[in-house]
């Protein structure tokens, strides 16, 4: 097969027009068990993760924010209370089942007048130029076919002066942490999957997909070919996640 016309589905190769889909069942199978797997996969330091994220996006009131794949909208819940009632976040996914479980959430948790939520793909968003004061996509660039248009989209629609600011798994840092790393990702996470969602090829393929993301470094390159500037990471748990963040000027 033309490699020009495939993409990796974690290990797989498949036809650039499949991938979408592809990862659209695998969150529509999850997404209703996603928040008790990501406490679990974890042990509950995403949290932490996304905790340093909304720190450094130095949120205030008044502003846009623009949560793509967004999900079930841990970190759009508290940014919508950080914008107050003057600001606006937009919660983006490609994903039908995972906006509407974050939908929910947010509506239980008595936020909904300053958040709205759009079906939207990454790498061609639907809003005009300059128009976000910041950024984020935590955990979800990775499931991106072209994550080079997702970045050049994402800077369109930023403001000068705005952050973008991408959460995401990339590369221990340590070979020891690494080769753990690996045996609870292969071994256990399958396994974990099909206990709590009855699911272990989706969580089989999440774990493919974090091993073919780009590293911190190459990640940092692609951000600045993009047009953003100031670009840095942060590595967080020894280098399992990464925070990247980067200015548009």
């Amino acid at each position: 097969m033309d490699k020009r016309t495939t993409t990796h589905f974690g290990y797989q190769e498949v036809p650039i027009e499949e991938k979408a889909s592809r990862v659209a069942d695998v969150f529509h199978s999850v997404a209703a068990r996603y928040d008790v797997m990501n406490d679990l996969m974890s042990f509950g330091i995403h949290r932490l993760w996304k905790r340093l994220t909304l720190e450094r996006a130095g949120v205030r009131p008044g502003h846009q924010v623009l949560d793509i794949a967004g999900g079930t909208g841990d970190l759009t819940l508290q940014f919508a209370r950080r914008v107050g009632p003057r600001g606006r976040v937009v919660l983006a996914d490609i994903n039908e089942s995972m906006l509407r479980v974050g939908r929910d959430k947010l509506l239980d948790h008595g936020v909904g007048g300053n958040v709205e939520y759009v079906q939207a793909n990454a790498e061609c968003l639907p809003f005009p130029d300059n128009h976000f004061d910041c950024i984020t996509i935590a955990f979800g660039l990775r499931n991106v076919t072209d994550k080079d248009a997702a970045l050049r989209s994402m800077t369109r629609v930023l403001k000068p002066g705005g952050r973008v600011l991408v959460l995401e798994f990339s590369k221990p840092t340590h070979s020891l942490l690494s080769k753990a790393y690996d045996e609870y990702s292969f071994r256990l996470l399958p396994k974990m999957g099909e206990m709590v969602a009855g699911d272990a090829d989706s969580y089989r393929y999440l774990a493919e997909s974090i091993r073919m993301h780009p590293d911190q470094e190459t990640l940092k390159s692609m951000m600045e070919a993009a047009g953003l500037a100031r670009v840095e990471y942060t590595n967080l748990t020894g280098g399992i996640v990464a925070l990247h963040r980067g200015i548009k000027l």
